[in-house]
């Protein structure tokens, strides 16, 4: 029997719900789940939501006036030390450490070189101190994880701050200025329906405070959960958000407009047409020229930082380069702003090494000293027009990089692979001229980018999929056949009859854009993905094989011990297929759980005992 799953090791079994007891029969193939844990759909969108003010003993602080969730003593050390932030979060059982809290304080507030006065908006992203996670995302995540584009999934380990700051005159502060944020903090990507949310709430919190927020946490916990392919309705304020959680089955398009209007709703007052999408139009107009070779860097993962003088433009050019490998994910750390406080300054400023692969948002001026030995620096200014675009920032040599003064340009030594596509600043230009819409033209930028991420990527999906046992190879009685490794060899020699100059007009080095994207965290990520996804297939199709399989003939010349090992074998396999949600019909699943139920009526009365209740 050892031949029919191998010996190898196998994945741990799942963790059972406290209603699953070790002696549930196998005929449980529902997915049981724990009841609904308090503020368990307002988690399904929000880790937390937080408050930063500027306090003049303690420097920025988390203030909701809730519940405190620090002792005593350690708000008099935190009053000792200026620089050092209170730590108060809503709802108050967040599950956030205070290195986490910490950091909120720091990444809610521009810099002081920002000089922000009135509304500002912005977005970060900080990597998770600790191993906690809330019950429900646990539960939750593989489900929604394995609906959604990978690009909008989860995010396991990192957390994302969408913030709305507030800076206004204000003589009854010691300051002189009122300076606040309001801060949604998720796990969710969902920049544009966040930022959207904030507009709504931010102005009204202001004005009435404590009572308005937990107002509107109470209506976020009413939600439905963001379900892939589901156009919900999201009520707050006396206003309806209606929104469309993407699918991975949906068809890649340059703008999910079309999508959403199919859906036959009652109309919303609001209506987002993308949870995630930014205006790239607006984000990339000083650098629409180089477009292409920022979309290369991203390709190979490069280590990239972005100055500017603000935060929301820092956070939106990092997003929006970050979002341009679509549909391929971008497996890089990247931070939309980032402040000399954060608690990975020293690891990405050392120059003991090479810099990590990582895209940065800064606005403080002391990062063009400290960055200096970085291969490739984006310096953004003040938008100056040129004509009908603003003016086009310059590639120049890092040489030319000088601590004081440095002027806006693209400071690179590298050299694209691929040759500059003329056409795409033509029909810009031309959308200028006709005064189209900042969403047409945002529309043609994410297309071009679509076409030309989709034209480098079918040749590794073709060439991933030939890799896959076929399927007359899978069968009941043996270990699932093995996926074929990647021959990046044998790849590229397909490329000459299968490669991108298939679906794209670019001429260039192909095969050398390929050989180094093989080095970068896109390819090992996107590699690992794909072959998680096929291993999952091959899983699938080896629980229909055994179901069509006649297991009465199979017992019949086998040894009681055999029949044990495989009724244990098949449990396992089924146990692993609901918890790793694999793509298996219930049907399936069901057909699985009676072949164990009659494998284990054939035995004697002592061990059908032993079998039901292990």
């Amino acid at each position: 029997m050892d031949a029919l799953w191998g010996a190898g090791p196998r994945p741990p079994p799942p963790d059972l719900d406290s209603s699953e007891s070790p002696a549930s029969t196998p005929t449980q193939t529902r997915r049981l789940r724990r009841p609904p844990l308090p503020w368990a759909r307002f988690s399904s969108w929000l880790e937390c939501v937080c408050v930063v003010a500027f306090d003049l003993e303690l420097g920025q602080a988390l203030e909701v006036p809730i519940k405190c969730s620090l002792p005593s003593s350690d708000i008099h050390k935190a009053r000792e030390a200026p620089s050092h932030p209170s730590h108060l979060v809503y709802p108050y059982d967040s599950r956030l450490t205070e290195k986490e809290k910490t950091s909120i304080c720091y990444l809610s507030f521009p810099d002081s070189y920002s000089g922000c006065l009135g509304d500002t908006q912005f977005s970060f992203r900080m990597r998770q101190s600790g191993g906690h996670r809330s019950l429900h995302s646990l539960e939750d995540d593989d489900g929604y994880n394995q609906g959604v584009p990978v690009t909008l999934q989860r995010e396991a380990a990192h957390l994302f701050g969408y913030v709305y700051f507030r800076q206004v005159k204000d003589s009854a502060v010691k300051r002189g200025y009122f300076q606040k944020s309001l801060v949604l903090v998720s796990r969710l990507p969902y920049v544009n329906l966040f930022q959207s949310l904030l507009n709504l709430i931010a102005p009204e919190y202001f004005e009435k405070l404590v009572p308005c927020l937990e107002a509107v946490c109470n209506e976020i916990d009413q939600w439905p959960p963001p379900v892939p392919g589901q156009t919900l309705n999201l009520p707050v304020m006396g206003v309806v958000m209606q929104v469309r959680i993407p699918s991975r089955v949906d068809k890649l398009e340059s703008s999910p407009v079309k999508q959403f209007h199919q859906e036959n709703l009652l109309p919303a007052p609001l209506v987002l047409s993308s949870v995630n999408e930014l205006d790239l139009f607006r984000c990339f107009q000083p650098v629409l020229i180089h477009i292409q070779l920022l979309w290369e860097l991203m390709l190979l993962g490069e280590p990239l930082v972005i100055m500017t003088l603000s935060p929301t433009i820092s956070s939106e050019m990092v997003l929006a380069l970050t979002s341009c490998l679509t549909p391929l994910k971008f497996c890089c750390d990247y931070r939309p702003y980032f402040t000399i406080h954060d608690s990975e300054f020293k690891e990405y400023t050392t120059r003991t090494q090479a810099p990590p692969n990582v895209v940065l948002g800064v606005t403080n001026p002391f990062f063009i000293k400290t960055l200096q030995h970085w291969p490739h620096i984006l310096r953004i200014g003040e938008l100056k027009m040129s004509g009908d675009l603003p003016k086009q920032i310059k590639v120049k040599k890092l040489s030319k990089l000088k601590t004081l003064d440095t002027k806006p340009g693209l400071y690179t030594s590298y050299k694209t692979y691929l040759h500059k596509d003329k056409m795409l600043i033509k029909r810009v230009l031309k959308g200028i001229q006709r005064k189209r819409p900042s969403e047409v033209q945002s529309a043609l930028v994410r297309r071009h980018l679509l076409e030309l991420t989709q034209s480098f990527i079918i040749p590794l999906e073709h060439y991933m999929a030939s890799l896959m046992p076929l399927q007359r190879a899978v069968t009941p009685w043996k270990t699932p056949p093995q996926i074929r490794p990647f021959r990046q060899d044998e790849f590229l020699k397909s490329l000459e009859h299968a490669g991108p100059q298939l679906t794209c007009v670019l001429k260039g080095d192909w095969l050398g854009l390929y050989k180094r994207f093989f080095k970068s965290p896109n390819f090992d990520g996107w590699y690992r993905q794909r072959h998680r996804e096929m291993t999952q297939k091959l899983e699938a199709l080896h629980l229909e094989v055994i179901c069509e399989a006649n297991i009465l003939t199979w017992m019949k010349d086998k040894s009681e011990v055999e029949i044990v090992d495989l009724v244990l074998k098949l449990r396992e396999k089924l146990l692993q297929a609901q918890a790793h949600r694999l793509p298996v019909k219930e049907e399936t699943l069901q057909r699985v759980a009676l072949y164990i139920d009659t494998i284990i009526g054939s035995l004697p009365d002592d061990l059908q005992a032993v079998l039901r209740h292990p």
